[in-house]
């Protein structure tokens, strides 16, 4: 897998989040992506820091695996990500879930998130 492959993503936000580099996991993101927290739509940059910066404050740790991947034209993808988060405290527990997103091709030929929503139903 390389930084042109676009489930290189999932690695860079594995290793972001298991880190808490919130400025790592926004640099993910096209300017005007949308994350889906909740079950409601976060769109921007700055909306998008915000749930990080509450995410990231219970201290968990993720694993994510790419579960499929579709390429359209070398440009856009759509893929599915297998993930685990495990809290910091025990009464936290252990959640897993199903992501889809949708990145885009960038002209330095990296990927960047356009839509995540990591609550995909199985």
């Amino acid at each position: 897998m390389t930084s042109n492959d676009p489930a290189h993503i999932h690695t860079l936000f594995q290793e972001a989040f298991n880190s808490r580099d919130i400025d790592s996991l926004v640099a993910l993101y096209e300017p005007n992506a949308v994350l889906v927290v909740k079950g409601q739509p976060v769109t921007g940059l700055a909306a998008i820091r915000a749930a990080y910066e509450n995410i990231l404050a219970r201290r968990s740790r993720m694993v994510l695996k790419t579960r499929s991947m579709m390429i359209f034209e070398d440009t856009i993808a759509v893929l599915h990500g297998d993930w685990t988060v495990e809290a910091a405290t025990v009464e936290g527990g252990t959640r897993s879930g199903m992501s889809t997103e949708v990145v885009r091709r960038q002209a330095d030929g990296s990927w960047r998130f356009v839509i995540d929503d990591p609550n995909t139903p199985r």
